[in-house]
This record gives structure tokens, sequence and C-alpha cells, in this order.
């Protein structure tokens, strides 16, 4: 086994990427990074419990014919690795042009897309993407350079919901190598020579000015990044603690913050509460939004408000009122049809719903976050799933309850801020009955007590 194998190998372990019954989708665009990992992870499947489920790829159609080159390249490979591929095509232009947005943010965009259809034609559990312990450095500098909080400088997670980076401690030059010693080849994208996009800049020019003076410079980034990502996760998890006690109730479905409260809570956690609140309304809050919010909070004036960015927020005395321009009503009830397998993305709240079905005699949850999956007794769900917004007079019995509980009860042990909670998902079965107050909790008789007769798996994605 090479270096490189073996060091992925501890990266997979030590960073707990892959369990013994996840199914692995390989996104390769053809470059070498990709195309190393997927020979990779072929050499560690051999004396692994995880078995490759097939290569992923999207064809973004940015470069006329060198696309389609790269399309046949990833093909070929497929078939060199004896492994099933799926090929999707992204009309990436058109999107840019439709959402006013950059190409590579509608490429990333598309392209994560493409990964979640795709996972599922695979029957994949995981989805493994080429990001290297460079690509996390460059986004440390890009980030940081553009003002990033701790959120931000976390950068590329090792591991976010169904998306594993099993390259995150390997660098480009180790990956080079090792493709050259299999005698194999890959892909150069040509774009990667286009100066105009801030990382070639920051890839070509940047960050080899600085490890030309300090050697260690990107393995520092990645640390960086990880501990980042460690301190954000226990600052955010604080935040959501004491949240409910600045939350009021809301107001014709506006959500409310005490501002005194908030006032007296430390810059750290008011600004992610600020910065949920903001979210939550529907806005993409920048440092300065935030900002400006906490010095409305502290100001003297008995009313003011600020418009930002499709957000009205209002102070009246030192209630902080957030709510919508176009609308500042009540979070509209909503409602979308789930299959399982199959995918839906609420578009009122940003959340994205991904059901699956696992069978066999030695299956057990997928690795991920707890608040984030759920995995209920396939027999105990009535098919077809919905998922929906609370109503009135909506009860489960909570895993582990003695009997069943009014949603707004839960809502409140789980300290739940009231302007939060016509946001919070509920998957349904055909009966009508909640089977998972996404995030919160699984009912009772949806408990999995024979995972060999077959386990639906539910998982909650924020965003990609």
């Amino acid at each position: 086994m090479s270096s490189v194998a073996s060091r992925v190998g501890r990266t997979i372990r030590r960073r707990e990427l892959l369990g013994d019954d996840d199914r692995v989708a390989v996104a390769v665009s053809g470059g070498p990074d990709s195309v190393a990992m997927a020979w990779v992870l072929r050499d560690l499947e051999r004396n692994a419990g995880w078995r490759l489920a097939g290569l992923i790829h999207v064809n973004h159609r940015l470069r006329a014919g060198e696309s389609d080159e790269d399309e046949r390249f990833c093909r070929d490979l497929a078939g060199r690795l004896g492994l099933p591929i799926v090929v999707k095509a992204a009309d990436v232009l058109e999107r840019a042009r439709e959402r006013r947005q950059s190409i590579e943010a509608a490429a990333r965009i598309e392209r994560y897309s493409c990964f979640e259809e795709a996972a599922i034609e695979l029957d994949a559990t995981r989805v493994a993407t080429g990001h290297t312990r460079d690509d996390q450095a460059e986004t440390v500098l890009l980030r940081l350079f553009r003002g990033a909080g701790g959120r931000g400088l976390s950068a590329i997670r090792p591991r976010r919901g169904i998306y594993v980076r099993p390259l995150i401690d390997a660098s480009h030059d180790d990956l080079r190598a090792d493709l050259a010693a299999r005698g194999e080849t890959a892909r150069e994208d040509s774009s990667n020579g286009d100066l105009t996009i801030p990382r070639n800049r920051l890839r070509r020019s940047v960050l080899p000015a600085i490890v030309g003076d300090w050697p260690g410079a990107v393995a520092a980034l990645a640390r960086f990044a990880e501990l980042a990502a460690d301190d954000e996760q226990f600052l955010a998890a604080t935040a959501r603690e004491v949240s409910s006690a600045v939350a009021l109730p809301a107001a014709g479905g506006v959500q409310q913050i005490d501002g005194r409260g908030l006032n007296q809570l430390p810059a750290a956690l008011a600004r992610r509460i600020v910065r949920h609140a903001l979210e939550a309304a529907g806005a993409a809050p920048s440092f300065q939004d935030v900002e400006a919010v906490r010095i409305l909070a502290r100001s003297r004036k008995a009313r003011a408000h600020l418009d930002l960015d499709g957000v009205e927020i209002e102070k009246v005395g030192s209630v902080i009122r957030f709510g919508g321009i176009e609308s500042v009503q009540a979070l509209g009830a909503f409602e979308y049809p789930l299959d399982v397998p199959g995918i839906v993305t609420l578009h009122e709240t940003g959340a994205i719903i991904r059901a699956s079905l696992k069978r066999g005699p030695a299956v057990r949850p997928i690795l991920g976050e707890p608040e984030s999956v759920a995995v209920l007794q396939a027999e105990a769900v009535t098919l077809p799933l919905t998922v929906r917004s609370r109503r009135p007079g909506d009860r489960l019995r909570p895993l582990g309850s003695p009997g069943s509980r009014k949603l707004q009860d839960l809502f409140v042990d789980r300290k739940v801020p009231g302007f939060a909670r016509d946001r919070v998902p509920l998957v349904v079965d055909h009966s009508g009955r909640i089977v998972w107050v996404v995030g919160h909790a699984i009912a009772d008789e949806c408990r999995v007590t024979r995972p060999e007769s077959g386990m639906v798996i539910l998982e909650l994605k924020e965003n990609l």
C-alpha cells in the first residue's frame, strides 16, 4: 500500500469519516486529486468494511470540447476501476444568469445538486470529494482576506452531512506522485490558469510566496481550520443554549429578541444569536449587518429600524423584531412530499432533507451529528412521507417518553426560541403521525428494534 493510501486510511479512521456499512460514491472531475482519490479508496476498500458504490462526474459544459473530454476520461477511469459511474450535465452559465451569481458559485450549487441525485442512483450513503490540505489552506486565506469569522475560518469540514473529504490531510504534490507511481494520468483543467479567479491567483502567486519563507504554512493553516471548527462548534452550541434567555414570543409570526438581554451577552454569543435571527428571517448577513443590529440594540432611541438584505429590523423599546420586508407575516405554512429514497428542499427555510432506506443484518445509523440524522424502523413508518410545518394540536411521543406530548411543550423543553418554531420541519407518515421533529426528537414507536428488517434514514442538511 502506498504512503498516501496509508495516510488517507489514518484520516478516515481518526476523523471517523466512514462506517463499515457505508457505500461511498467518489466524485471525480478528472483532475489529479480526484483521480488519485479514486485509486487510493480502491486500495483501502480491500481491507475495509465500507464499499465503493461508484463514481460521480458532473459535466459543467463550461469549456466546450474540454468538458466532454473530461467526461470521456472519467468514464474510462470507471472502467479501469471496475466501478459504475453516474454522469450528470449542468448548464452552469444559464444558472448563473438566472440567479445573478458568479460562474464559480453557480457551478458549486449545481455540482452538489448533481451529487445528491447521483448518490441516490448509486444507493450511496457517502459522497467523497477530493479536497486536500492545500485546498484547506487556500480556503482559510481566502476567507480571512474577506473578513470571515470563526464559522468561515473553519473552512472545509472533513465531514458534513453525506459528504466526506478523505484527502483533507494529503497534499497536491503527494497525490500527483502517487498517480505517477501507479502509471496513471489525469486531466488538467485549463481554467486553473485563469488569474481573474481569486483562488487561482492565490494558488499561483500568494501561497507560493508564503511557503517560500514559511515552509510549514500550509500544514499550519490546515491545523488552524481544524481548531477553528472545534471552537465554532462549541460557541454555536452555547449560543443556541443561551438564545432562550433573550428570545421573546413571536408576534404575528415575526421573531423577537430582548435587546437588553442581548447586550449583556459576550460579543461572541450575541453575534451568533443575531446572525441566526437574520438568517432565519431570510437574510445572508455580513459582519457589518450583524454589528448594525447590535448597535441598534444598544441605541437609546425608543423606536428605530434598519433595512438589511431583504429583512426589516425594528427596535421598539428594548424589543428587536426581525421580519422580511416583503411580508412581516408569520412564515407561511409549508408541506412537501418526501420519497424514500428521495430529497426535498424546503424553500421557506433553505433546509434540505434526504431520505434513504437501508436493509441487511449489519446495518447501523449513518455517522453524523445526532441532531441531523434520524434512524427509524422501516416497518413502523407508513409511506409516503410528508415534510410540513407545525400545526395547532400537534403531538407526538418522543423517544423514551412515557406518553404523548404537545409539540409546543417539546419546543419549550428543548429551548427552541419562539421565533424559530415555525421553521422546524416535521416529517409525518401517511397516517399523519409525526415520526421526526427534525433536529429534536423521533417518535418512540418508530425506534429501531430490528435493524435487519430495514431502516429509514432521514438526514437534515442546512446547506451544501
